[in-house]
């Protein structure tokens, strides 16, 4: 988190001293009128991309599609057009890169992996991505889909009525009933 804040900070100090450094090169006049020129076809940019974004969901919405990439597409606009819209060279790359889909493909990658991906996991407990632990209780010893699973101890082998199948459930066979699977794990867990 604080890395963001002195990121936020860092972005006005950068366009300050470019801004300044720009004018002292070219002069005060065409600095001014690149900064407004810049904003103004990123603006144009921005609008264009939108409708080209709405019509994208609109289609996904119809097809019976979640319009996942769409709808992050249209907040990297929402950003690009704040960006484009503050006067300075450095806010104006940036909002430049989330404009462009060439270069706005990358960050909705990244997007997802880092910020949407964990949240969405963090909400679900794991449901919406698939790393769901479907053995039953969970007990010590057990892991996810992805590895190992099963119980471990007395009944809990490879073999034989009540053990734990290839998907980590523990089958109840004929000569258990849930009661005595209910004892034998309080046992394991003292």
């Amino acid at each position: 988190m604080l890395r963001l804040i002195a990121v936020l900070l860092l972005i006005p100090l950068l366009d300050m001293l470019l801004l300044v450094g720009v004018g002292t090169w070219i002069g005060f006049v065409p600095t001014i009128a690149l900064v407004v020129l810049t904003g103004l076809v990123g603006l144009m940019l921005v609008r264009a991309e939108g409708r080209h974004t709405m019509r994208k969901i609109q289609r996904k919405l119809v097809e019976g599609e979640a319009p996942t990439d769409e709808v992050l597409d249209g907040a990297l606009l929402l950003v690009a057009g704040a960006f484009l819209l503050t006067p300075g060279i450095v806010t104006d790359v940036i909002g430049f890169v989330f404009v462009l889909p060439p270069t706005r493909y990358p960050v909705r990658v990244a997007l997802k992996k880092w910020v949407v991906t964990p949240y969405i996991d963090s909400k679900t407990g794991g449901f919406a991505t698939g790393s769901v632990y479907v053995g039953g209780f969970p007990q010590e010893g057990d892991v996810n889909i992805g590895g190992a699973s099963g119980p471990s101890g007395p009944g809990g082998g490879p073999s034989g009525a009540g053990s734990a199948g290839p998907d980590g459930v523990r089958d109840i066979g004929e000569a258990e009933d849930v009661d005595d699977v209910t004892d034998e794990r309080d046992d394991r867990r003292e």
